[in-house]
């Protein structure tokens, strides 16, 4: 089913859930403690229209190239930073998303989004550990049913490696 909403909408919802989350709206549903390994979703908003979630990214954890089938997709980072790599037509773009950056995602677009750590050593040259998570708010419209997932060729082009039903977000 087509939907109403626009991608500058989805990306207006997502501030917003940004905004409540650091307001304290949402500790209810806050883990006691950040799992350092896997990752942590929770639905902050379901309809027959929306579905809005806030997502922890874990080091090392990737989503793997994926679509998002009929639904469009927007996220705002509340804490940390993202790196998001988006099929062009031939090749993968990188970008990276600070605390407040937002992406949205049309229909069609297949990307892989990661935690993204950059060094900050400290005066010794060790790095310090982090202890904040990295928090995103991701909003779609339908919303998720299935979603692709895709793999790279040799031939600098998409195959499709599998399709999956689900109403989780990747």
């Amino acid at each position: 089913m087509p939907t109403r909403l626009r991608p500058a909408d989805l990306m207006r919802i997502t501030d917003q859930g940004v905004a409540d989350v650091l307001d304290g709206v949402y500790d209810h549903v806050l883990p006691p403690r950040w799992d350092p390994v896997e990752r942590w979703a929770t639905r902050l908003v379901n309809d027959d229209e929306l579905d809005v979630w806030l997502i922890s990214w874990t080091p090392d954890r990737s989503t793997e190239l994926h679509d998002h089938a009929g639904s469009l997709g927007a996220l705002t980072v509340v804490t940390g930073c993202l790196r998001e790599y988006r099929w062009t037509g031939g090749d993968l773009s990188l970008r990276v998303l600070r605390a407040g950056d937002q992406a949205s995602f049309p229909l069609g677009w297949v990307h892989d989004v990661q935690r993204h750590d950059p060094p900050a050593a400290r005066s010794d040259g060790t790095e310090p550990p982090t202890t904040t998570p990295t928090l995103s708010v991701h909003a779609y419209s339908p919303p998720l049913t299935a979603m692709s997932f895709y793999a790279v060729t040799d031939h600098h082009t998409l195959r499709r490696t599998r399709t999956e039903l689900t109403d989780r977000p990747e």
